[in-house]
């Protein structure tokens, strides 16, 4: 069964930029976790020299990282297993022209692992994180955070 994302269900919602080498974060309005197509609409209009990337977690369950470079999107769901619950991680999914998942799937990530990979945290590193049993999805999201080189705000604007 398919829950809605309240906005209390939404542990980060934050997109980040970056112009002339210097990364810009803002927190995403509400309703990107519900649609993978709110979630690029909000992404489209901020300029950026590498793309701009969306960064949501949900309900300490999963998380969608989104990259939005002009009318291209990349995207990476941390755990095909949260499409029977969650409608963002369903459209993503769908997205992607992913399979339902079987119900004894393990969690495990689905989309392109390559996302960041010219920004320096390749699919390894992602695949390192992403297999953490004890790191929650937003903590995930603050490694990569801290990797691209935003950490301390990232932090700041989630904390």
């Amino acid at each position: 069964m398919r829950r809605c994302a309240v906005q209390d269900d939404v542990d980060v919602a934050v997109l980040a930029y970056r112009e002339a080498g210097v990364w810009t974060l803002t927190r995403l309005p509400h309703g990107v976790g519900e649609d993978v197509a709110e979630l690029e609409r909000a992404l489209r209009p901020f300029p950026s020299e590498c793309g701009v990337l969306g960064m949501v977690a949900i309900d300490e369950d999963f998380f969608v990282l989104a990259r939005v470079s002009g009318d291209h999107t990349r995207l990476l769901l941390s755990d095909i297993t949260a499409v029977d619950e969650w409608p963002l991680a369903s459209s993503v999914a769908d997205e992607l022209d992913l399979p339902d998942p079987e119900d004894d799937d393990d969690p495990q990530p689905a989309g392109d692992m390559e996302i960041l990979a010219d920004l320096g945290v390749t699919a390894i590193d992602l695949a390192v994180m992403l297999d953490d049993p004890d790191a929650y999805p937003d903590e995930v999201l603050g490694d990569i955070a801290e990797r691209l080189g935003f950490g301390a705000a990232y932090q700041a604007l989630i904390g």
